[in-house]
């Protein structure tokens, strides 16, 4: 055999196993990336199956919100007329034992008056010129807001304090 013929194999030998080899790494680094996307994968549906059982109430509660403002408004109006004080007992027993089931589902009552106006959280349905209070402040609730699981379900209905001297339009 001539000699020129024996060593050009040798170096496409070579090069073939290094570019094999270069193959295997990178199939082993597509590998690696998939079963990485697949467990990113698993645990986004994890996650997005966990907020679907925690949140599976939120359209009943919100359905039973109303509830509670009639409970406040019968309370309010049975107070202010001297109602027997056993109507209003009982109502606000009724009431409290809403509130603690709709609070193991989840739900909390917030109040607004005296914080700063907050658009996530409250809902001004009216602005209230006051020397007292600091612009942007909320002076009163018509209605308390409800958060579920820390999540805005209701915001507040509340009364914004604006500076005497801005145009209250």
């Amino acid at each position: 055999m001539p000699p020129d013929t024996a060593e050009p194999e040798q170096p496409t030998a070579q090069s073939e196993i290094e570019d094999l080899r270069r193959q295997l790494q990178e199939n082993q680094d597509r590998l690696l990336r998939s079963l990485a996307e697949a467990e990113n994968v698993r645990r986004r549906f994890e996650r997005t199956a966990d907020d679907r059982v925690k949140y599976a109430n939120e359209a009943l509660l919100r359905d039973l919100l109303p509830i509670l403002d009639n409970f406040d408004r019968a309370l309010a109006a049975a107070r202010s007329s001297g109602s027997s004080s056993t109507v209003v007992d009982g109502v606000d027993l009724i009431q409290r034992e809403l509130l603690r089931v709709l609070e193991r589902a989840g739900l909390s009552r917030y109040s607004a008056v005296g914080q700063r106006f907050d658009p996530a959280r409250h809902e001004a349905i009216a602005r209230v010129v006051s020397g007292e209070a600091a612009p942007d402040t909320v002076v009163s609730e018509t209605g308390p807001g409800y958060l579920l699981h820390g999540r805005v379900l209701r915001p507040a209905l509340v009364a914004v304090a604006a500076a005497p001297d801005e145009d209250a339009a």
